[in-house]
């Protein structure tokens, strides 16, 4: 049986079509969420902290769920389902990743971590491989830590690894290593933490044949100075609050980097997936060394490299993000 519309509703889904048409900035009800599993080893520094809310905040990412890696993922795991929860995000799955000994970096964050509860134990790398053969082509892999997990799920089912759409990454170091500060001249490329904590499981991503974004030290040490401190960490959101109680344990705890501005190294991917243009890419063929670099090859490239980003950009992105007040 055929319906005809009435005139008034014809004019709405009339403007409605033409809204989503719209080549710049297209509304929120139009677009597709761009679908997202977060491999993240929250607790340590504080990037990842920052990282989360500003996923949690973004209405084009569809966290699919997160899943803890390196060091104690229980107690990760516990972090997460606490901040999730007080920011109205416990939907989220959460999966728990390889545990790992030896890690040399402080949890700084093990005190807001301990209010958590502990999820359900679901082990990441069944998770992750189950969420990409549920949606073959559909997800991005948000690789923020040591790359264990990943490895793990490679060798188990390179197969159905390769069905991701990507992987963006914060990870390496290609031309520039680490740096106290953006007025002195850049190091040489450095072993980064995230490659060099677990080599195996970055050689086989590098190998896997997986479309990689990859946002290296050159282009992730972005600082988050005190006027913007301020202005998050004061705000009184649950995602800043959360954000504040996590950035002073951050602050009172032991660091060997010793800095009470964080580098929001983590942060870097997440605003990419938002705006592109924030980290404009190369494309490279990466090699992950035996002792830990990632050196750039000759060859066919495997990965898109983002070695400088805009921080005007960046900013205007996460700021405004983190400052919005979620009903």
């Amino acid at each position: 049986m055929a319906y005809s519309l009435s005139r008034p509703l014809r004019g709405l889904l009339s403007i409605l079509a033409l809204s989503c048409a719209a080549v710049l900035a297209p509304p929120a009800h139009c677009a597709e969420r761009l679908k997202v599993i977060v491999d993240m080893d929250i607790g340590d520094d504080i990037d990842d902290s920052f990282a989360l809310a500003l996923l949690l905040q973004s209405p084009e990412i569809e966290i699919v769920g997160i899943t803890t890696a390196w060091g104690d993922t229980a107690l990760r795991a516990q972090l997460l389902e606490r901040m999730l929860r007080e920011t109205g995000h416990s939907g989220i799955p959460v999966a728990q990743g390889i545990a790992s000994t030896g890690n040399p970096q402080p949890f700084t964050q093990a005190r807001y971590a301990r209010r958590g509860k502990l999820p359900a134990k679901v082990p990441a790398v069944d998770f992750l491989l189950d969420q990409i053969k549920r949606q073959p082509g559909q997800i991005t892999l948000l690789a923020l830590g040591p790359l264990t997990n990943v490895g793990a799920a490679i060798e188990r089912d390179p197969a159905a690894f390769g069905k991701l759409k990507q992987v963006a990454m914060m990870g390496g170091s290609v031309r520039a290593g680490y740096r106290k500060s953006q007025y002195v001249p850049p190091r040489p490329a450095d072993k980064e933490y995230n490659i060099a904590s677990d080599i195996a499981g970055a050689q086989k991503l590098f190998k896997s044949g997986v479309p990689i974004v990859m946002m290296p030290l050159d282009s992730t040490q972005i600082r988050l100075d005190e006027v913007e401190r301020n202005a998050l960490l004061g705000h009184g959101s649950p995602v800043t609050d959360a954000l504040a109680l996590m950035y002073h344990q951050w602050i009172d705890a032991y660091q060997p980097w010793s800095s009470n501005m964080p580098s929001l190294f983590d942060v870097v991917p997440v605003t990419w997936m938002i705006d592109p243009t924030v980290c404009p890419t190369t494309p490279l063929r990466i090699v992950v060394t035996d002792d830990g670099y990632t050196r750039e090859e000759a060859g066919t490239p495997n990965a898109a490299v983002c070695l400088a980003s805009d921080q005007k950009r960046f900013f205007n992105i996460l700021m405004p993000r983190l400052l919005e007040d979620k009903p």
